[in-house]
């Protein structure tokens, strides 16, 4: 049983159909038929996709063989390897894949659902949010724009500094930047997790004129005065608010006891079994390993995962060890964007990818090749990714290619 139907779930019950005899029985759960192609939500508001473009039916993705129930998860009971419905009914399992992956929850910080919200105060992390911040940017005529972060770990960590360099080339294309001051608040040291990209990115974020704001923790929003306000009493003023909430996932894990504080199920980072139960895995953005909660992370994860468990089942050592592999094009405005590869262990680092010499991709620098690859992404997410088909990347990271500072770059062996 496959609790989730986003990225890592359908990918992983497509991929385990392809791979299991009739004998197994796979049956994926998710509470409605509706799957968004997530990386869209970010260039929504900026009109590079139209809604319809990024919805299709669960029922359409998955591979025959495999059952579909849609209803809510009530709860979860490994003991008795059970699964309880909202509607009722329940549903046992010998092997459970947890993949209800991670959602936004604006109720966990004061004031920032109060009467702001969707006024002056946006999301773009859903579909009805990043709609509704369509709306807002097609009409609005200027002043102090604030993206924010909560907390990490975000799903798509870079995308909050994507919105940031897409707005800047937004309003410069409507001629109106000047009139837009652009602020990044954010809870970390730098504007990213990772110290070379975070220098770069920062560079780039000065290049454009937008202000960085860091170490902010955030302990409210002041909807009255348009303020947000940190937990040392710093104040960030804003026109318009574009935030990040704090990401958690699924409620019913931690009622079960199986989740931790922000409700991931703990699970070993290299084989992706939980820590406590010998026949559930966690996949994608609901595990909580020390890897960014992003679709690419989820598949090279979902690659290596199909291979360790069917040794699993068989009783045998798994040996397909997962390296927290994510690659991830950031959109850096004007036609272009940057490519960024990465693992645990490896910081993202420039030269070539996939191939060694030929590219055609090049890493920690702009180019409108990235930003089309970007864009492309689409159509494998859809026909490659999501069926289980194989694609022509390695699912572990490769040093081939990147250039590397020094010898106290290369990781341990």
């Amino acid at each position: 049983m496959i609790l989730g139907g986003g990225t890592a779930g359908t990918a992983a019950a497509n991929r385990l159909r392809r791979r299991l005899d009739a004998s197994w029985e796979i049956v994926l759960v998710d509470r409605d038929d509706e799957h968004v192609y997530q990386p869209g939500l970010l260039l929504l508001p900026f009109d590079t996709y139209r809604p319809g473009q990024l919805v299709r039916s669960r029922s359409s993705l998955v591979r025959d063989g495999v059952g579909l129930v849609l209803a809510n998860v009530e709860g979860l009971d490994p003991a008795a390897c059970r699964v309880d419905l909202a509607d009722g009914n329940h549903l046992d399992y010998d092997y459970l894949v947890v993949a209800t992956g991670t959602e936004p929850r604006p109720d966990q910080t004061p004031g920032m659902t109060g009467e702001q919200w969707r006024r002056s105060v946006f999301d773009f992390y859903t579909l009805p949010g990043a709609q509704a911040l369509r709306h807002k940017l097609a009409a609005w005529r200027g002043g102090r724009l604030v993206v924010h972060i909560t907390d990490v770990p975000i799903k798509c960590p870079v995308a909050p500094l994507e919105f940031a360099f897409l707005a800047d080339s937004f309003f410069a294309g409507r001629r109106m930047r000047q009139d837009v001051s652009i602020t990044f608040v954010t809870p970390l040291e730098g504007a990213f997790t990772k110290p070379i990209a975070s220098e770069r990115l920062g560079a780039m974020l000065a290049e454009r004129d937008i202000a960085l704001e860091p170490d902010f923790v955030v302990d409210r929003v002041d909807g009255e005065h348009r303020t947000l306000v940190s937990v040392d009493d710093r104040t960030v003023p804003f026109d318009l608010l574009v935030t990040v909430p704090l990401n958690m996932g699924a409620r019913f894990l931690a009622d079960s006891g199986m989740g931790d504080e922000l409700n991931y199920l703990p699970v070993d980072r290299h084989t992706l079994l939980s820590r406590k139960y010998d026949n559930v895995f966690g996949l994608g953005d609901a595990a909580d390993i020390p890897a960014s909660k992003a679709g690419s992370v989820a598949h090279f994860a979902v690659e290596l995962f199909a291979e360790n468990f069917l040794q699993h089942a068989a009783g045998l050592p798994m040996t397909h060890l997962f390296d927290g592999h994510a690659n991830c094009f950031v959109e850096t405005g004007r036609g272009k964007a940057m490519l960024i590869d990465f693992n645990y262990d490896t910081e993202p680092l420039p030269g070539r990818y996939p191939l060694p010499r030929g590219g055609p991709f090049r890493l920690l620098e702009e180019s409108r090749l990235n930003h089309l690859g970007k864009l492309a992404f689409r159509t494998a997410y859809w026909h490659v990714l999501l069926p289980g088909r194989p694609l022509p990347l390695p699912a572990l990271m490769s040093l081939a290619g990147k250039q590397l500072a020094s010898e106290e770059d290369r990781p341990c062996p």
